[in-house]
């Protein structure tokens, strides 16, 4: 990290940076590890990623540590604006090299390095307001200013977004992430209270997340057709009671079916439940330990 960095780099007296960033991978850990999850890598395989396995996602996860805490660091206290934009943004892409040579050159979390660092980033600027609105609000805040020191932006995100006219991971951010705040996090809530175990109860946000997002990483490997499998299937099996039910579970296989025979996965919509599991776990203190990485 560059010294002039690293120089304004210190936690407040009143917040604990590492453990922002321990709930932080906990979120990374606890999606990667839910099975099933339509197309995406967990406990059975690597879904329609041939360059990734759950080992990977794990070190990956384990990784990005330091960056969340980097992150928190810097944001404790302060008020969006482009200096400390153009400063998460360096220090996310500290984490993109560290993710990167933890799992041998393979994109395991370069969104929720982008999302849920924002995310860690508003919960640090006013650990007083610890409700996921205004998380993602001060997240939002912080996400609309420019990044001047940005690489070329033809990322495969981006060109998916130019392609299709969609607002991808970064309008998902600017709007204050509206599918992580107003979808996941109240369908997570919602099949908890009809008594639904907490696996479910996750891979219901997914499924919600996934009938709604206009996801880029479906997109880029499958196009439209790919987007409206995935929102029509997820739908379906939401309908058809959730997860935890018979019918709805034969409809969430039958999606992860789907989407391996496209080869497409809904990279998106993970990142996104990582972020409704870090928001609960900070708005439901005690609720759940952190996951052990």
């Amino acid at each position: 990290m560059p010294a002039a960095l690293a120089a304004r780099i210190a936690p407040a007296p009143a917040l604990d940076a590492g453990w922002l960033a321990d709930r932080a991978v906990a979120a990374l850990v606890d999606e990667a590890l839910l099975t099933p999850k339509p197309g995406l890598v967990d406990r059975r395989g690597s879904g329609a990623h041939a360059d990734l396995d759950l080992d990977a996602m794990l070190r990956s996860a384990r990784a990005l540590h330091p960056t969340f805490a980097a992150i928190a660091a810097r944001a404790a206290g302060e008020r969006p604006g482009p200096a400390l934009r153009a400063d998460l943004a360096a220090v996310g892409r500290e984490g993109e090299r560290a993710m990167l040579a933890a799992t041998g050159g393979s994109n395991a979390h370069r969104g929720a390095i982008w999302g849920l660092g924002l995310l860690v980033a508003g919960a640090a600027m006013d650990p007083s307001r610890p409700d996921p609105a205004a998380i993602a609000a001060r997240a939002a805040a912080v996400a609309r200013h420019p990044d001047r020191l940005a690489p070329d932006p033809r990322s495969n995100g981006a060109r998916a977004c130019a392609r299709y006219g969609v607002a991808g991971a970064r309008g998902e951010a600017a709007s204050g992430f509206p599918h992580v705040v107003a979808v996941g996090l109240p369908a997570l809530r919602r099949a908890r209270g009809r008594g639904a175990p907490e696996d479910g109860a996750r891979l219901d946000a997914l499924l919600a997340i996934m009938g709604s997002l206009e996801d880029t990483c479906l997109l880029h490997r499958g196009g439209r057709a790919a987007l409206e499998a995935t929102r029509l299937g997820a739908r379906r099996a939401l309908a058809e009671g959730g997860a935890s039910s018979p019918r709805g579970r034969r409809e969430l296989l039958r999606l992860d079916a789907a989407l391996l025979a496209l080869n497409a996965s809904p990279g998106g919509s993970a990142d996104c439940l990582a972020a409704v599991l870090f928001l609960d776990r900070l708005s439901t203190p005690g609720r759940m330990r952190p996951a052990r990485p």
